[in-house]
């Protein structure tokens, strides 16, 4: 057995302080302009940006706080189901017009939005968005072009584009220089298309086993790994010409929440000290590793604004702990404001100008771009805004875009997308990284690894298309392999059936994700356990699973259902690869968060 010292962050306590207390009330009576203090300050593109301010019209330069998407597979989009959707969302027919029309500063590609469709066309897209931005008569301003890459369970761009398996698997192999290469690869995968700004690393620390929006989308539970790794993540993703600006995310933390604030308001009650103590070294770290821009979260942290104001529309947040005390003078980016988190208190036309107001630089994807552009236009004419506000953002993010290159280089060469993403060195690069991540978290009777004499092996339980490649690898190991979709939460009826299928079997191999809220799965892990035969658990997803069975004798943690991840499974079953990661997170009992079941750090190896 190998593990790590228990962090701080599992030993937090709830109370409020009064000297917490009072630091927060500190904090929001500090008199502090809202974005004081300029831009990252004057370095080599200083000329340029201050050549671009002087000429920007006030429309022009309100446009370059806003961040938004336009569906289409191109910028000139003719396709009737896109069109449509564009003249409803942004008054436009595609992507070139909105760029035009609103003088954007950036556009986020989604699949959902029909971006994302292969590399080639995805290049060919940005390059057509930037042609938009830099003709004409305007401004002549390249574009930030984002999307979340994060690898994972949040993974925009997809095969052939080099696969991860995310943040919480690259805690448990506790490796920095793993988490820098990955994200290396990922942001020199990315700039290949045209795409120059990942939202990307997770900062938060995952404390609570039940929040249901980040999870494994977090490094750990441990505030100084999730910081390493996160200060590793930025360097990476900004090394070198060939990278892409990082986006540190969700400030001031979104890790001890059981809600999700894409369709509500999440609460934490984490007292200053222990926002310091638990929240903030990973963005701390993030400012100190130069991070190109950092993203709000839409919560309440009513110990850090007793107002009970968003985070992203707090500027005892914003500016009091992020731009003061954090010293971070870069570009601070929302999260979508079409989520439900930021929507509750206040009408859609209020919400970007209280944002700017609290110190936030761009606005993405607000719900009504016409009535949010408006709005600010609107701000500035009545004096709610002045234009020196808005200055302070647009010179942040134009110094954003000339630091990070996209000025001297805005397009992508599309005739080297093929051998720029998915090159085999990268595949091999991905599948090593992972091959370091698998936990063995229990081996009591000595089960694993596996043996290849020829035996029959079920693979049932939770994801069709899991159970399926899961079972394709084993097979090719073994004599032979079935799989067996279960159901995300099995019913008794589909758990006879899984029980009736093993009996053909040598050992079944059982995968989980979500077993806290889909009770089936416990229920299916304790049939097949009762019928004697030798049973794996492999929890796919959030590491957790194991409280809800504690009876399984033979436990995995994989972090991710990816393809990387699956195959490093497999060989850690069959012992081709030692199992080498360690819990990132504490795994506490089905009954009590605070009672540790396995400790952060806990991990098994093979005995040769």
């Amino acid at each position: 057995m190998h593990g790590r010292q228990q962090p701080a962050g599992h030993r937090f306590r709830r109370s409020l302080t009064a000297a917490a207390a009072a630091g927060a009330l500190l904090l929001t009576a500090a008199p502090a302009l809202a974005g004081d203090g300029g831009g990252r300050g004057g370095g080599a593109g200083g000329g340029w940006v201050d050549r671009q301010l002087s000429r920007m019209s006030l429309e022009e330069k309100v446009g370059q706080l806003f961040v938004t998407y336009a569906y289409g597979e191109t910028a000139d989009t003719t396709d009737p189901d896109d069109v449509a959707r564009n003249r409803q969302w942004l008054g436009v027919d595609n992507g070139r017009e909105a760029v035009e029309e609103y003088h954007l500063g950036g556009v986020v590609y989604f699949a959902w939005s029909d971006n994302l469709r292969e590399p080639r066309q995805v290049a060919g897209l940005s390059n057509g968005l930037q042609e938009a931005a830099l003709d004409g008569d305007g401004a002549r301003v390249p574009l930030l072009i984002s999307t979340d890459q994060e690898h994972g369970v949040v993974s925009r761009l997809g095969p052939p584009a080099t696969q991860f398996p995310g943040n919480m698997a690259l805690g448990a192999s506790g490796r920095a220089a793993d988490a820098r290469k990955a994200a290396r690869i990922a942001g020199r995968e990315l700039r290949a298309v045209g795409v120059n700004q990942n939202y990307a690393p997770v900062a938060d620390v995952n404390v609570n086993p039940a929040n249901p929006v980040i999870g494994v989308r977090s490094f750990s539970g441990d505030p100084h790994l999730a910081a390493e790794l996160t200060a590793a993540q930025v360097e990476g993703y900004q090394s070198g010409r060939a990278g892409v600006a990082a986006t540190a995310k969700h400030f001031p933390g979104h890790g001890d929440t059981d809600v999700d604030s894409h369709t509500d308001l999440p609460v934490i009650h984490h007292t200053l000290e222990e926002w310091r103590e638990i929240d903030a070294p990973p963005f701390r770290e993030a400012v100190r590793a130069d991070v190109g821009a950092i993203m709000t979260a839409h919560i309440q942290f009513p110990e850090l604004d007793p107002t009970g104001a968003p985070a992203t529309l707090s500027e005892p947040i914003m500016t009091g702990l992020l731009r003061e005390e954090l010293g971070y003078d870069g570009v601070v980016v929302t999260d979508s404001l079409s989520m439900a988190g930021v929507r509750e208190t206040y009408p859609d036309a209020e919400v970007p100008v209280r944002a700017l107001r609290a110190g936030v630089d761009l606005l993405l994807m607000p719900p009504d771009l016409p009535t949010a552009y408006d709005a600010v236009l609107d701000a500035v004419t009545t004096g709610e805004l002045t234009e020196e506000r808005i200055d302070r953002s647009v010179r942040r993010v134009l110094e954003l875009k000339h630091d990070q290159g996209i000025v001297a280089r805005p397009f992508a060469d599309v005739d080297e997308v093929a051998e720029r993403v998915g090159p085999p060195r990268h595949l091999t690069a991905a599948q090593r990284i992972s091959d370091r991540t698998t936990t063995l978290v229990k081996n009591d009777d000595g089960l694993l690894p596996l043996a290849d004499d020829g035996g029959s092996v079920l693979v049932t339980g939770w994801g069709a298309s899991t159970t399926a490649r899961l079972a394709e690898r084993i097979d090719a190991r073994a004599g032979s392999a079935t799989a067996h979709w279960a159901g995300g939460d099995p019913t008794p009826e589909a758990v006879d059936r899984a029980v009736a299928a093993a009996e053909g079997h040598d050992a079944v191999v059982v995968t989980t994700s979500g077993a806290a809220t889909a009770p089936g799965q416990a229920r299916l892990v304790r049939a097949l356990l009762a019928t004697g035969k030798p049973v794996v658990t492999v929890a796919v997803g959030r590491p957790y699973d194991i409280a809800h069975y504690p009876q399984a004798t033979t436990h995995l943690a994989t972090y991710s259902y990816g393809a990387v991840a699956l195959e490093s499974a497999t060989r850690v079953l069959f012992g081709e690869v030692a199992p080498r990661g360690t819990l990132p997170v504490m795994i506490p009992t089905a009954d009590d968060p605070g009672e540790p079941l396995y400790p952060f750090g806990h991990g098994l190896g093979y005995r040769r």
